[in-house]
């Protein structure tokens, strides 16, 4: 029977998370992996021959540049040789490029791996209707004139209208934040607790900047002509206060709603990399391991009423799978998609009623806000949606090495009804 390996967290960079439309406008994602990749080699000080396999996630793929991951390779003169591939689960897709290369590393067929994701919202390819992608094929076949001419006269001005990607599920026809609206109605989620989650989010943020706790983990970016050098996020804003919060009109339900912008993540730019080695190679290498990566669990749930509760199934799976439970874990990072959706899901692990009668499962508890998203979330830093995975993963692995916690969790919710949970332990423990 092959033995398992033990697969570590080294390292991870991240580009600053910028809002969509501004100085990373020009950018495509392949970019930003790049970037991100380039301060994790840099960082690292890792031997670029050491690298085997790459795998990244995004969620909007650029048709020029489809596996996203193998340009990131190439684009930092890292071995031809090794494999690259890309992963797209949405919200969770840079979580799933690192389970992933945990599994191929756990079963010994690669010692050394950088995983992540990145994320462009500034340029998203928008295609023709369909009427007009028909013709321009049949166009290409055309043998003169006559032909290109039978075919246009098949048009109307109507075919022209832009194919926009809708921002709605597939399933449900609802926007996330309409079926968050859902949820939070669900639930019981209030309004006032949003804007308090969000508000903490932003502060939080704000003080780990100026305390200096994403020194290292964010890389600096300088973009031609300007050469401007960009060193951090844009989205923490820790001067909000709940009075100007409570001044937004809602976004989705104009009439009993609560979600604003100011109480959910905005769209954003950034990508990120994390460097995985095998534990006992890493060792051997004179690398320190941050963290130990143990397991992973991926969870649906059915996406008209419980959409964004993912993270309440996975982590339940999660700590009964290894026998844990809420008091055994010091570190937790979960997706902050919208604050209703973080304080719906809190709620929901909390209380006997709500786990038992929506997943009949047992709740697990009361997660301490003490050790949730110390440093803020995504409602504050951004959320370029193939990074955020990876912004997880390496904070929860920094925030672990420097404790005295044991057990770290990273968890996320994504369209779908999906929900990933993550447990990572400290080496020195």
């Amino acid at each position: 029977m092959q033995q398992v390996k033990e697969v570590a967290v080294i390292d991870g960079v991240r580009t600053p998370f910028i809002r969509s439309n501004g100085a990373f406008e020009n950018l495509a994602s392949h970019d930003l992996g790049r970037l991100a990749t380039q301060g994790l080699l840099k960082k690292s000080g890792i031997a670029r021959d050491l690298i085997e396999q790459v795998v990244m996630g995004t969620v909007i793929s650029d048709p020029k540049a489809p596996n996203m991951a193998r340009e990131v390779l190439l684009g930092n003169s890292l071995p031809p040789v090794a494999s690259a591939f890309t992963v797209s689960m949405a919200c969770i897709s840079s979580n799933i490029a690192v389970g992933l290369a945990f599994d191929q590393m756990s079963l010994s067929r690669y010692k050394v791996a950088i995983s992540g994701g990145a994320e462009t919202l500034s340029d998203f390819p928008i295609r023709h209707s369909k009427k007009i992608r028909k013709a321009l094929i049949k166009l290409q076949k055309a043998k003169g004139p006559v032909d290109y001419l039978n075919e246009v006269k098949k048009l109307s001005i109507k075919d022209l209208i832009p194919d926009v990607p809708s921002v709605t599920e597939f399933s449900t026809g609802l926007t996330m934040g309409a079926s968050c609206e859902r949820l939070a109605k669900r639930i019981g989620v209030t309004r006032e607790e949003a804007d308090q989650f969000s508000l903490s989010s932003h502060q939080r943020a704000s003080q780990a900047w100026e305390a200096g706790e994403y020194e290292g983990e964010v890389c600096s970016i300088s973009l031609a002509p300007e050469f401007k050098t960009i060193e951090r996020d844009n989205g923490p804003r820790g001067d909000s206060s709940l009075e100007s919060m409570a001044k937004l009109s809602t976004s989705f339900d104009r009439n009993f709603g609560q979600i604003t912008a100011a109480n959910s993540s905005f769209l954003s730019d950034g990508g990120a990399a994390v460097l995985l080695m095998e534990k006992e190679y890493a060792a051997e290498q004179g690398f320190l391991a941050k963290a130990i990566i143990k397991d992973y669990i991926t969870a649906g749930t059915e996406p008209l009423d419980d959409l964004l509760l993912g993270p309440s199934l996975a982590i339940t799976k999660l700590l009964e799978k290894n026998h844990l439970c809420i008091k055994d874990i010091g570190v937790w990072e979960i997706h902050e998609a919208f604050a209703s959706q973080m304080v719906a899901n809190l709620k929901v692990m909390d209380s006997k009623t709500l786990s038992k009668n929506i997943f009949n499962i047992d709740a697990i508890g009361e997660i301490p806000m003490d050790q949730l998203n110390i440093f803020g979330g995504s409602l504050a830093l951004g959320h370029p949606f193939g990074a955020t995975g990876a912004r997880l993963v390496m904070t929860a692995a920094s925030r672990l090495a420097k404790s005295g916690s044991r057990y770290s969790v990273v968890s996320g919710c994504a369209a779908g009804g999906h929900g990933l949970a993550m447990l990572l332990e400290n080496p020195n423990m």
